[in-house]
């Protein structure tokens, strides 16, 4: 049964969280009044139990923050997070259970222990561990109260980024290069024949790509690079002091090995990562500038290329070079036809099949549900949302929510609800919503961890799903938007929304050339972004973040804006789960691509490889190493060679 999200108000929310942190309280109140030698049961169980009333009550009240339509339920759900937030991480700064959990370790049931459970128990004596609590009382009750006060920075940085407004007003003629099916969805703007060009997604980035007012575009980006400067500056400051006191505290050079303690990578291995890969990268960069700089205009070319000019000429080139008109690709590409592809790719992929919800009970009318089935058995699996168009105060990207994790409990199966949230065209009365191929590819990357969590065959909701190492939780969805550049999967499902003809060959064929046009500047960008987070996660004391911003910036071979700027405070990653963890998005497309080879191999729709991968990769989540279910499906050590072969690259 969904929940019915239609009438939650703020008072809801509020009562819902205070339920949810008392129920916990029990739980916890059981394991402390253990009497006698301690049980799986009675002691290691009831702390899942607690992360899943907890996970439970942030997707029915404060995930609101994140997606509801009134300011006043946003504000308290965001409220609510924070409590909620809190209370769990003043959960590992509990001496009594610490000392509950370490009894139970001693006994012959805890020795006993094989597989995931045993895993779970290694796992929170290691979060009791990263809590502060083998430290003296001083300053274990000072790690606590760090990690308490990062937990609300990091709520109050996100509803900043959530919250925040801004614009550019232009005329008709100001909007030179946008067709008009992009300015017929444009609001007004204050004066009479001007239209507002926002920050959302599907404003900004046609009008990066395609806008000729070189002006304009610098002035768009510049407003996307301080994004709530005033309110997010301190508290990244504050959050990275945080981070930096905490990692000492415990014994860490700094915060990047505290956060990569539990990961995949150490800042070794992510350094020898990017020291191989920006050379390579840089070399072929190089050239896709000269060219770039060539298509400047006798009047723009005497500052070379700047920021705002890759997105708008890498376009040009894709219709000088490859005959690929964005706009004319769009109109293949229906949202609803392609969420309807994407599902029965998946479906024959993966062993699948879907039914959508009809009386779904969303936060926002747009919202549509579906429920997951097993193909072959008809068993339910999962439920899904998607709340795919932007809205004021909604959640600015794309990503995906896990609204209720999977588990089992004593023979029965607790199914996964998540949530595809993202912000692409809306309809109009005059054309549906239309997708840009990179858009296509986005939607295809959330579902991938859709897919991760629904399908769950994990016991314990610590390793349900997406539960897995933070550097690996990214390849099941960079493997999916591999299926997005085949030329066989694209003309099943793509057709013009108004004569129903399909994608013709040729133009697909352009599309899927074109594919690895400047990605040695896209990729650097990504590592830009990666490096500019390990920077500012390994400096000490007092940080320059402009300093590290542009000298960080310095990979992209663009010369850094000189209008004030300030991108961090709105770079969410750093307060969203990916702190000293940017360098995943790459390190883990390593493991997508290698992945994606075998279906190259077998056929990129082979049910085998597709039910192989399900089993192998999917369904255990977190509850073994990424190393040992990569080995698993491979057939062998994970690779770079795919990876460096889609870069044009070769190993060393």
């Amino acid at each position: 049964m969904l929940n019915d999200y239609t009438r939650v108000t703020a008072k809801d929310i509020h009562d819902l969280v205070a339920a949810a942190i008392a129920e916990a309280e029990r739980h916890v109140d059981g394991i402390l009044s253990v009497e006698g030698e301690r049980t799986f049961s009675d002691t290691l169980l009831p702390l899942d139990e607690i992360s899943a009333i907890c996970h439970d009550a942030h997707g029915r009240g404060p995930f609101m923050a994140r997606v509801h339509t009134d300011p006043q339920v946003r504000d308290a759900a965001s409220a609510e997070e924070e409590r909620l937030d809190r209370w769990q991480v003043d959960l590992d700064s509990r001496v009594d259970l610490y000392r509950a959990l370490l009894a139970y370790a001693e006994t012959d049931d805890a020795r006993a222990l094989e597989g995931e459970r045993a895993r779970f128990l290694e796992h929170r004596l290691r979060d009791f561990r990263r809590a502060g609590m083998d430290l003296p009382v001083a300053q274990r009750e000072e790690v606590a109260e760090l990690r308490g006060r990062l937990s609300d920075v990091g709520v109050a940085f996100q509803r900043n980024v959530d919250e925040h407004a801004d614009w550019l007003d232009l005329t008709r003629e100001e909007l030179d290069g946008l067709p008009d099916s992009f300015v017929e969805r444009l609001s007004p703007g204050d004066e009479d024949g001007t239209y507002r060009v926002s920050l959302d997604y599907p404003e900004r980035f046609p009008f990066l790509f395609q806008a000729r007012r070189r002006d304009l575009r610098k002035a768009l980006l510049v407003k996307s690079w301080n994004v709530a400067v005033a309110a997010n500056r301190p508290l990244l400051i504050e959050a990275l002091t945080i981070r930096e006191r905490i990692a000492d505290l415990l014994g860490f050079a700094d915060w990047a090995h505290y956060a990569m303690e539990v990961r995949m990578a150490d800042p070794a291995a992510v350094e020898a990562f990017y020291a191989d890969l920006v050379p390579a990268l840089t070399v072929r960069a190089e050239d896709e500038l000269t060219a770039t700089r060539a298509m400047l205009g006798d009047d723009e070319g005497d500052e070379g290329v700047q920021a705002w000019d890759p997105l708008y000429y890498d376009t040009q080139m894709r219709i000088r070079d490859y005959g690929v008109d964005q706009n004319e690709v769009a109109e293949y590409f229906p949202l609803a036809q392609v969420l309807d592809g994407m599902l029965a790719l998946t479906a024959e992929v993966f062993g699948l099949r879907y039914r959508r919800v009809d009386d779904a009970r969303a936060w926002h009318p747009d919202v549509v549900a579906h429920e997951i089935l097993d193909a072959d058995t008809g068993e339910h699996l999962a439920h899904f949302y998607a709340d795919l168009h932007p809205r004021p105060g909604k959640y600015n990207h794309a990503a995906a929510f896990t609204l209720v994790p999977g588990r089992r409990r004593n023979g029965a199966s607790q199914r996964p609800v998540s949530a595809i949230v993202a912000n692409f065209t809306r309809p109009t009365a005059a054309a549906p919503s239309l997708l840009q191929h990179e858009e296509v590819v986005t939607l295809f990357h959330e579902f991938g961890h859709i897919l991760h969590q629904g399908l769950t065959t994990a016991e314990l909701v610590r390793f349900a799903g997406t539960s897995t190492e933070r550097d690996f939780v990214e390849a099941p969805s960079q493997i999916m938007e591999n299926w997005c550049w085949d030329v066989g999967v694209l003309q099943r499902f793509a057709r013009h929304h108004a004569t129903g003809e399909p994608i013709p060959p040729k133009l697909v064929d352009q599309l899927v050339a074109a594919r690895d046009l400047n990605e040695g500047i896209t990729q650097l960008r990504q590592c830009y972004y990666g490096l500019l987070d390990l920077a500012v996660h390994t400096a000490k004391g007092d940080r320059d973040l402009d300093a590290l911003t542009r000298e960080a910036f310095t990979v992209t071979g663009l010369p850094f804006p000189d209008e004030p700027t300030f991108f961090l405070a709105s770079f969410a990653h750093l307060m969203g789960g990916y702190d000293a963890g940017y360098y995943g998005y790459l390190w883990s497309r390593v493991y997508g691509d290698d992945m994606y080879s075998r279906f190259e191999e077998a056929g990129v729709t082979s049910a085998e490889v597709g039910r192989a991968y399900r089993e192998a990769i999917l369904e255990p989540g977190g509850s073994e190493d990424a190393e040992v279910m990569l080995r698993r499906f491979l057939g062998r050590a994970p690779s770079n060679e795919a990876f460096l072969r889609r870069l044009g690259l070769k190993a060393r």
